[in-house]
């Protein structure tokens, strides 16, 4: 079964308050944001593996450590795209692979729009980007693809997430590691994460 880990960090609880406060200006969501993905890019890239490394210091050598694995970050558009700066200023080298999908809001399930997985160079290693997991529908057709593409080890990144979403994911691939900030209460009867943060696609890049 892949591990489910909830950030607990008073930095984490700062920006994500500043995030739900339906009174804060999008530069201030913004701005949270990627605080939190800044968190969510140190703590996801705990583990990732490498290879031991000489390195010579001003005064002596000494063995280091440098990442050799090549990663994907797959944001699921458009509000994955807000978790995607903080991964790369980690990552130089990784790739970006985008997933577009809707949700469509009576049926609540996702509508794909985007998806060129098969034009990308193969990778070892996924992380998707998804800052709300909510009903976990578009989150797993991003695990689908992927497998189908060949990725071999997929990880998922969230700001919030619902119980009933994260259950959702697990009974679907239980390989799926989950690194989230803060698991929300629950979904509402709209499927609508609660407290949640609204919708974090439109409050980041200010549309309505």
């Amino acid at each position: 079964m892949g591990n489910v880990v909830e950030l607990h960090h008073a930095i984490v609880d700062h920006y994500l308050t500043i995030a739900r406060d339906r009174d804060s200006t999008q530069q201030e969501f913004r701005k949270s944001f990627d605080h939190l993905g800044q968190i969510l890019a140190v703590e996801m890239t705990r583990d990732f593996p490498g290879d031991a490394n000489s390195v010579d210091t001003p005064l002596e050598a000494t063995q280091g450590f440098r990442l050799h694995a090549c990663i994907a970050l797959v944001p699921i558009l458009r509000a994955g795209l807000a978790l995607v700066d903080p991964f790369v200023e980690l990552l130089p080298t990784s790739v970006v692979m985008h997933l577009g999908m809707y949700r469509n809001e009576e049926t609540a399930e996702p509508v794909w729009y985007y998806n060129k997985l098969d034009e990308q160079v193969p990778v070892e290693r996924a992380v998707i980007l998804d800052p709300m997991l909510a009903t976990g529908g578009s989150v797993m057709a991003a695990v689908e693809a992927l497998r189908t593409y060949g990725v071999a080890q997929v990880e998922v990144g969230c700001v919030v997430a619902a119980p009933e979403g994260i259950q959702a994911v697990q009974e679907f691939d239980a390989d799926v590691d989950l690194t989230i900030c803060k698991i929300d209460d629950r979904l509402d009867d709209n499927c609508f994460i609660r407290p949640g943060l609204g919708d974090a696609g439109d409050r980041y890049f200010g549309t309505a």
